[in-house]
């Protein structure tokens, strides 16, 4: 049995077949709709989504299995003290998968080592995000053709965003990526990971401006700054709205250059932005379903013919 806790559990070449999977999905839908006929997912989610939670609940949907679970701690017995542990036990006994999001980093980790079926980590505090890279390197790949042999500037909240250290870990194993950190001083990417990098012999940069950087970039990751991630309302309000990437910012980036965004978006694009046929992160949504039916088939070790 199998689980995933980050997107370094898939070598790159399962990755690939992982995305090969999720590209026939697009194209051949009708061909998957009964593949999980007779099973469940159950999504614990001890913290609140909307994107992640009903894109594994649509990509289940869309297999022909059914779903179950609970959206907020409050609403599990967890608010009675129930352990994650004991939780994922009985989780076990209702469910063939189980996609888990936890405030808590490793969480996931604790559940997937006493669990009797394959989990998911769906968002671990600010640690990792795996179905979110992989829903990121898919996109890439798609509307790219390639991973790999491109300029990628992140921007925003490199601190405490987990779907950026999470991506930059799983692009590090792919050739000629160089990464151009683009945040605040109190948001900068944290030094183990930089330390990553350069042992890697990866090139890299730290700049606060964002125009500055918009021509060389082929990829642009856009971040919100996360209210929940500060110890005070003070700070948050104070780097909020640090970068907003408006219509005058995108004229000087280049003619196929991409605008990622994991959502939800709050100030940090302008919706003006969403009319340019740059702006992917919709698009990015949709193949957050496209990859986490690949991932529930090959976990579950469904193979459709």
């Amino acid at each position: 049995m199998r689980h995933l806790m980050s997107p370094l559990d898939f070598s790159v070449e399962e990755l690939d077949a992982l995305f090969d999977l999720a590209n026939d999905i697009e194209k051949n839908p009708k061909k998957y709709e009964h593949a999980c006929e007779g099973l469940k997912l159950a999504t614990c989610f001890y913290e609140p989504s909307t994107r992640t939670r009903l894109s594994f609940e649509a990509a289940m949907l869309n297999l022909g299995g059914k779903v179950l679970g609970f959206s907020d701690a409050n609403s599990s017995s967890a608010a009675k003290g129930e352990s994650v542990s004991d939780t994922i036990r009985v989780i076990s006994c209702y469910a063939d998968i189980c996609a888990m999001r936890h405030p808590k980093e490793g969480a996931p980790m604790v559940a997937a080592s006493k669990s009797g079926i394959p989990v998911i980590n769906a968002g671990d505090g600010g640690h990792q995000h795996p179905t979110q890279t992989l829903t990121d390197l898919l996109t890439i790949r798609s509307m790219k053709g390639r991973l790999g042999n491109f300029t990628i500037g992140l921007c925003g909240d490199l601190k405490f965003g987990r779907t950026v250290h999470s991506l930059i870990n799983a692009l590090m194993r792919y050739e000629g990526i160089h990464f151009v950190f683009i945040s605040p001083e109190e948001l900068k990417i944290p030094d183990y990971i930089t330390e990553k990098l350069k042992e890697a012999g990866i090139t890299y940069e730290e700049v606060i401006s964002l125009e500055d950087v918009m021509p060389k970039l082929d990829l642009l990751y856009m971040t919100r700054v996360q209210r929940e991630r500060f110890f005070n309302e003070e700070d948050y309000v104070r780097l909020k709205d640090f970068y907003i990437l408006t219509v005058d910012k995108m004229e000087k980036a280049k003619e196929d250059m991409l605008v990622l965004h994991p959502l939800p978006r709050v100030n940090e694009i302008a919706v003006e932005v969403d009319d340019d046929p740059r702006a992917a992160y919709f698009k990015q949504a949709q193949y957050g379903v496209y990859v986490r039916m690949a991932l529930i088939l090959t976990l579950l070790e469904i193979e459709v013919a």
